[in-house]
């Protein structure tokens, strides 16, 4: 039997299996690190016996996207098996590989606690000693269905009715079977290094009128070191956890009485979002936008007309004024479309492109609320610009320019995704063809690569998301842009072409940074709290030696005030190594020291957060040397800002 493997052209017998293949194409290094197999589209077991037909062969390493995705699979099965092992009345579900881990589900009579995941990850240490192999059966979905039944895993039974086919295959290794498609690692020896890191409550199939379930959460990774990688960037990721800074820089809070999701601005935070919201007006202008505003609440038959009561209800709040139903708007489209209806618009007139720092509410369940990145009430940077068909292009390239340009101030990479037609939808197939097409028409003139997210698109189009990656390699969904052809035609918007009849506009949906707040929150856990000077609410603090320096400090703080700098003064009676270590723990960019030299010279002692002292700095410069830090981000986004 002759086919290529990793690009080598090789004879093997009849029924020989992928690893007897590979161990002659491949050194004894590149095979042990070898997971599993793939032929075509599809991964193998490198137990599996090759099948007719497959012709090249590729080997899946096990530092490959795929070959951790398999690596991190089989540390689920493994902590299955240590799971029953220690706690035999424990009933398995699900557990699936997910980004940079795996979970299990359990129903078990009481939480795991701390002293269980370690008990359970030294007996997971005990199996991969013991160098197992996970071994591939075919049943009957009958036989199956029997056995899990015997064992008391009603939850299998479950899964096997559901899935309604006639065979199911499961996975063995040691005294455990799990039902399963695989592929999996050889053995459970491969299993190199892995961590269980927390629990969590689930219910069965996301239902909360399900069971309620233990989650068991763990990482696995090919090497110790990347482990030691990973972990080491959680520690950061805790020590930057947006939640605890904001209350260390005192930037906002959430409080019960006011309810879960509604977040409370402290004025440095307030300060630091109006900057921000600022800078955004300023972009939308140069961009040829216009600034509207739609109230906080419609009625409801407009909801109904849209198709977000049919479509968005469960997430919608709703209320009623003179026995009128009213719904509390979770987006802006429908006021901006009111306002392009409102009177006559001519193809010349077009595009309309429609801003608005709108406030939105979203009925988000309590369970996933969390900080500034799952909130009930938001403010988003929401645009939508309607267009005529032959401008959808450009208008799309326009906004993902836009994004380019805001991501690069931040350093942020990104990169994007296009989500399609999701079952809940509403509008035509042409439509939506239509729709989609001209998303991926726009990012492939731009030669920018996308992946493609079925069937998670908008109920009225599909879109793209922008994916951002922070300075720990995270990935946020911020921006997005959705192309929709059904609500123009459900308000029946029109304009009027060159040839005097009526035409239908194409409406896009945008936003840049997305809600306001999950920015919010995602910048302070990206800059660890400490914002660019151009952001940050304090660029400066005056700080006195004696009292008998309150006088020139005052000065000093008068000037950098007249010169547009967000600068304070602290001129307390406290010692300036402490005055200096506060300023640090706020992030503060700029400490500015007045002693006697400083007075009698004219100017202040500069240090610049982070701990660099650049000495004496007369009074007339210290102004120049924040405002060209502060435009440093923007020479580097190749954009120009007026910070008046």
């Amino acid at each position: 039997m002759e086919l290529s493997v990793a690009g080598q052209q090789i004879s093997v017998e009849a029924g020989a299996s992928f690893a007897d293949a590979f161990k002659q194409a491949l050194s004894k290094k590149q095979f042990k690190e070898l997971v599993v197999a793939r032929c075509g589209e599809s991964l193998l077991d490198l137990s599996t016996p090759i099948p007719a037909g497959c012709a090249t062969v590729e080997p899946v390493y096990a530092d490959s996207p795929e070959g951790l995705e398999v690596i991190r699979h089989s540390t689920a099965h493994l902590m299955a098996e240590a799971v029953k092992k220690l706690f035999p009345s424990a009933k398995v579900t699900i557990g699936p590989a997910v980004d940079n881990g795996f979970y299990y589900d359990f129903d078990y009579e009481r939480p795991f606690t701390p002293e269980d995941l370690e008990a359970i990850e030294a007996e997971m240490l005990k199996i991969v000693g013991a160098d197992k192999p996970f071994v591939r059966a075919e049943l009957t979905s009958a036989e199956a269905r029997e056995k899990f039944a015997a064992e008391g895993e009603t939850y299998k039974v479950e899964l096997i009715d559901d899935l309604g086919v006639p065979s199911v295959s499961t996975y063995t290794q040691g005294g455990f079977t799990d039902l399963c498609r695989g592929p999996h690692v050889p053995r459970t020896g491969l299993i190199k290094a892995f961590k269980l890191t927390t629990v969590a409550g689930a219910y069965w199939r996301g239902d909360e009128k399900n069971p309620q379930l233990q989650r068991i959460y763990g990482t696995a990774w090919a090497s110790p070191k990347d482990l030691k990688v990973y972990l080491e960037r959680i520690e950061e990721a805790k020590k930057r956890d947006h939640r605890k800074l904001g209350v260390a820089l005192d930037l906002f809070s959430f409080h019960e009485e006011v309810g879960g999701g509604m977040v409370l601005w402290h004025p440095k935070g307030a300060l630091t979002r109006a900057i921000l919201e600022d800078f955004e007006r300023k972009e939308h202008l140069k961009r040829g936008y216009q600034f509207v505003q739609g109230p906080l609440i419609l009625r409801r038959e407009l909801w109904e007309k849209s198709g977000h009561y049919a479509n968005y209800r469960e997430n919608m709040y709703f209320t009623e004024i003179d026995e009128q139903a009213y719904g509390i708007k979770p987006m802006n489209c429908l006021s901006h479309m009111l306002i392009f209806k409102s009177r006559l618009r001519s193809y010349r007139d077009m595009p309309q492109r429609y801003f608005e720092h709108g406030v939105v509410h979203r009925h988000e369940k309590s369970g996933v609320l969390h900080g500034l990145l799952r909130v009930r009430s938001f403010t988003q940077d929401d645009a939508h610009i309607l267009c005529r068909p032959d401008q959808l292009r450009e208008e799309i390239i326009g906004v993902v320019k836009f994004v380019r340009d805001v991501m690069d101030i931040f350093g942020f990479n990104f990169e994007a995704e296009i989500s399609t037609r999701p079952e809940k939808s509403i509008g035509s197939d042409e439509d939506w063809e239509r729709a989609t097409n001209a998303l991926k028409d726009a990012l492939e003139h731009m030669d920018m690569p996308y992946a493609i997210n079925e069937g998670d698109g908008a109920f009225y189009g599909p879109k793209i998301d922008i994916k951002i990656k922070d300075a720990l390699d995270r990935s946020w969904q911020c921006a997005t842009v959705q192309c929709d052809f059904t609500l123009p035609e459900r308000f029946d918007l029109s304009y009027i072409g060159e040839d005097g009849n009526k035409h239908r506009p194409v409406m896009l949906h945008r936003v840049i940074l997305g809600s306001i707040e999950r920015f919010m929150g995602v910048l302070i856990e990206h800059f660890a709290g400490a914002f660019p000077v151009w952001l940050a609410p304090v660029q400066a603090r005056v700080m006195t030696v004696t009292d008998a320096h309150k006088p020139h400090a005052e000065k000093v703080l008068r000037f950098l005030q007249e010169q547009g700098i967000r600068a304070e003064a602290d001129v307390r009676n406290e010692k300036l190594g402490y005055k200096v270590r506060e300023a640090q723990m706020e992030r503060i960019p700029y400490m500015l020291i007045v002693g006697d030299k400083e007075v009698e010279a004219d100017g202040v002692n500069v240090r610049v957060r982070g701990g660099a002292d650049v000495g004496f700095v007369p009074l007339s410069g210290v102004a120049q040397i924040i405002l060209d830090a502060a435009r440093e981000p923007f020479k580097r986004g190749g954009m120009s800002y007026s910070f008046s």
